[in-house]
């Protein structure tokens, strides 16, 4: 889909970015890229929060990790089957008429899951209500990425982008579970969930309002009518019969077991090893700060390494330090001068990774096809979460928390040996 350049008064032209840390601040004071991705990263913060959130809430109502790794499990799952759904949709229909009442819906379903919590509704009534909200959950992620090809028509200004919007993802990971723990007070459980509510709201709602998601939907809407050349029915029907695509998915998939399993087992190591849950935030900041150091410093440059080479090699250190940390906590060692170093250097592999992710992707799919690839993507991502949130909530209850960490060690070296047999399998 080839989108114009310029649709309304307020949008600016293209600009280069070049390369480079400076590289960032040019893309920021690009008011048409800068405006959706600030909303965007508003919105996502509950990225973090909303399965963070419904796990401590859960368990601290009803006492059980079990029961709130499948409920915070369940909300994934539901956001798995939705975001692909919405992402085919927003290349039918268009952004705006996609995001807007998905957001909404979402949000008010995040509502009545706080309150059907410390109001003593049944499990099953959770587990509904979870899969609703997950469901509904917008795709705001794959919405901005596609939209980068409108607004940074340069493929070296697309991947600046691309590693800001992963860093900023790894942020949402830092600052969220930070906010999340600051709201943790005595007496008002279901404050933590509300806020998440809110900010999902205003960050929807401000993404909707920005050109890029009008120009998306004009775009969408053109092709729908038969006036985009690049539309040709010689095109892929899905993303998914792209080629190169599904492996890309697969790989991500499996990282996402792992990172589901992580997620958890520091939310157990907070309660378990290190006596408060207020000090989840702590632990996500560690791993979350090293995974934007990784990040910020992959996209400010170009290397000579190709992704299809680095993603594996990437990973098997990032599955080695997990390792490292399921040896710690095996003998003992709990207390945060060691565990914190450790989750930082585990973090620098963690951004770098998802950003060739996302870029292999732009290159594989074609322009129409791209909301729906990216969504795919950001399924592939929660739906191998909640597999491995849901295993992780009962391996820690009945094996303990080294097992729960040694489990995602398990997932991201089953990730590296996908990406490398796919990279072997290309004869690249």
């Amino acid at each position: 889909m080839r989108a114009p350049v310029v649709l309304d008064a307020h949008d600016a032209p293209p600009v280069e970015l070049g390369t480079g840390v400076r590289a960032y601040g040019r893309l920021l004071r690009h008011g048409p890229a800068s405006r959706p991705f600030l909303f965007a990263a508003l919105a996502r913060l509950t990225l973090a929060m909303i399965p963070l959130g419904i796990l401590i809430l859960v368990e601290e109502q009803r006492g059980t990790y079990a029961l709130a790794g499948l409920v915070s499990g369940v909300y994934a799952v539901g956001a798995a089957v939705g975001t692909p759904l919405w992402g085919r949709l927003m290349d039918r229909f268009g952004q705006l008429r996609v995001l807007l009442p998905t957001a909404l819906t979402s949000t008010g379903l995040l509502v009545a899951l706080a309150l059907a919590t410390t109001h003593g509704a049944s499990d099953h009534a959770l587990l509904a209500i979870a899969v609703g909200v997950g469901l509904s959950y917008p795709a705001i992620g794959p919405a901005l990425r596609s939209s980068f090809r409108i607004v940074l028509p340069d493929p070296a200004g697309r991947r600046v982008a691309f590693a800001l919007d992963a860093t900023s993802v790894e942020l949402a990971f830092v600052c969220g579970p930070l906010l999340l723990s600051a709201l943790l007070l005595p007496g008002v459980a279901a404050v933590p969930l509300l806020v998440t509510a809110g900010l999902l709201a205003v960050g929807g709602v401000g993404y909707c309002l920005t050109g890029v998601a009008r120009r998306a939907t004009a775009a969408s809407q053109q092709a729908a009518a038969g006036h985009d050349a690049s539309a040709a029915p010689s095109g892929p029907r899905s993303a998914l019969t792209a080629a190169g695509v599904p492996v890309v998915l697969a790989v991500m998939l499996v990282i996402s077991i792992g990172f589901g399993q992580l997620d958890t087992s520091m939310a157990g190591t907070a309660d378990l090893a290190l006596g408060s849950t207020e000090r989840v935030g702590i632990l996500f900041a560690a791993i979350a700060g090293g995974s934007t150091l990784g990040g910020l410093a992959y996209g400010s440059r170009t290397w000579s390494l190709s992704e299809r080479r680095a993603v594996p090699r990437l990973l098997a250190v990032f599955a080695l330090l997990l390792t490292v940390l399921a040896v710690l906590l095996a003998t003992g060692t709990s207390n945060l001068p060691v565990l914190l170093p450790v989750l930082f250097l585990t973090g620098l592999t963690i951004a770098p990774t998802l950003i060739m992710q996302q870029a292999l992707l732009d290159q594989l799919v074609p322009p129409a096809r791209l909301n729906e690839a990216q969504a795919f993507l950001s399924a592939s991502n929660t739906a191998g979460a909640a597999l491995g949130t849901a295993v992780a909530g009962v391996v820690i209850d009945v094996a303990g928390l080294p097992w729960s960490f040694g489990g995602a060690a398990l997932g991201v070296g089953a990730a590296a040996l996908v990406a490398r047999l796919s990279r072997r399998g290309r004869g690249r």
